[in-house]
């Protein structure tokens, strides 16, 4: 006769707490108020409050909410009937993403991920996988750099400068290293031997919002390719039209190995990429990495068209007009208020250094309708979408000084 092991039935006690937790694993601090529409720049909670989205999603919904175009190309895969395949197929869609991509960049190919954490996974195991072909067996190792944050999986979350992040979770990936943001600091830790792929992120953007010195990024490029270690450009928060430019790294004059994207890709549908040059795609074999739902019809219908808006020669000069003009506002109320340390940024991607805990302004703003959200403790950060006009910003720029002050 054979008995089943049952789990003891939950006390009083426990089954109590465990009815108090959310439904949703509780890993964010959420906002009381329940978003129901969206409209343009602005969210709207349950009550009809409106508030003016400086956040975009975390740099996401760059074309803003229910915008006109992307719906119409959500309505146009829809209809087909067509959502997911797999991989194992090919649909129409993806192979025209791609193609695109490769029309408009260094790439010679492209891998669809499901997010930009996703993406920097991959290009981590692409860099390995092209270190091992180099004929040096011990060449695979990620140096990362001083201020990044590239995800929070378990390669990426290594290559991420965030203690709080870190430390629940030791020990992390190895091989993966962090050192200054620095050229002799990295000169002395890439090893051609070892070394497969430095990662680094033009814009930091929870890093703080510090734009990287282009003269230390064009030397890390050359050292990369003196090295023979390839150079991985993290582009899933400043690139995509952010900066001013289709991808940041034009702005600077390098080409990099690999590119990772994300954020506004799809416009809010979960989608990344990794761009890869030949050498890369070369290595790579059948079963080597893959995804379920990466580059699936549905996404990257709405990509496509994502993508030629973003890269749109309008929608750029706006973005450099507007994130200029922005940026002086900006530095016009730190002059009046006293409050602000110092000002970052570049394009539409700002961030804020306030003497007061960030935390604090953002809650303030919020209860009077503006969204933002924090780079640090103390670093209040702007990802506006893209299509945000200066009359729209200035209504914020007025909550905000209000907040600053109160």
């Amino acid at each position: 006769m054979t008995s089943t092991m049952l789990a003891p039935a939950p006390t009083t006690t426990a089954a109590a707490q465990a009815s108090a937790l959310p439904a949703i694993l509780g890993t964010y601090k959420r906002q009381a108020p329940l978003f129901v529409r969206g409209d343009g720049v602005y969210l709207f909670d349950e009550h009809g409050k409106r508030y003016l989205d400086l956040v975009a999603g975390i740099a996401v919904t760059s074309l803003g909410h229910n915008d006109p175009g992307v719906m119409n190309a959500l309505q146009e895969v829809m209809a087909t009937g067509l959502i997911h395949t797999s991989n194992l197929y090919r649909t129409a869609p993806g192979e025209a993403l791609a193609q695109w991509f490769v029309d408009h960049s260094f790439a010679s190919s492209v891998f669809f991920a499901n997010s930009g954490a996703e993406a920097n996974e991959g290009a981590f195991k692409f860099a390995r996988r092209w270190g091992k072909s180099t004929g040096h067996d011990a060449k695979h190792h990620i140096i990362a750099v001083r201020g990044a944050f590239h995800g929070r999986m378990p390669g990426t979350l290594a290559a991420t400068d965030r203690p709080a992040y870190r430390l629940p979770f030791r020990p992390l990936m190895g091989g993966v290293t962090i050192v200054e943001r620095e050229l002799e600091e990295l000169r002395a830790v890439l090893d051609p031997r070892k070394a497969a792929a430095v990662i680094v992120e033009p814009i930091q953007g929870e890093g703080g919002v510090r734009v990287l010195d282009p003269e230390f990024l064009r030397g890390l490029r050359e050292l990369t390719r003196e090295r023979n270690v390839l150079l991985i450009l993290d582009e899933i928060q400043c690139g995509l039209g952010r900066t001013g430019s289709f991808f940041a790294y034009e702005q600077i004059g390098i080409v990099p190995d690999m590119l990772t994207i994300a954020k506004p890709l799809a416009n809010g549908l979960p989608i990344g990429a990794i761009l890869v040059n030949d050498a890369v795609a070369r290595v790579m074999q059948p079963g080597d990495h893959g995804t379920t739902f990466g580059g699936g019809p549905l996404l990257a219908h709405v990509a496509h068209h994502v993508v030629q808006r973003l890269s749109d020669p309008a929608m750029l000069q706006h973005v450099r007009e507007t994130g200029a003009w922005f940026g002086e506002q900006l530095q016009g109320i730190a002059d009046r208020t006293g409050q602000v340390r110092a000002i970052r940024g570049k394009g539409l991607m700002w961030g804020m250094d306030m003497h007061e805990p960030a935390a604090a302004i953002i809650g303030r703003a919020f209860e009077k309708g503006l969204l933002l959200v924090s780079a640090g403790e103390h670093t209040l950060r702007f990802l506006p979408p893209l299509v945000i006009t200066k009359a729209e910003l200035s209504d914020g720029l007025a909550i905000l000084e209000s907040v600053i002050q109160s």
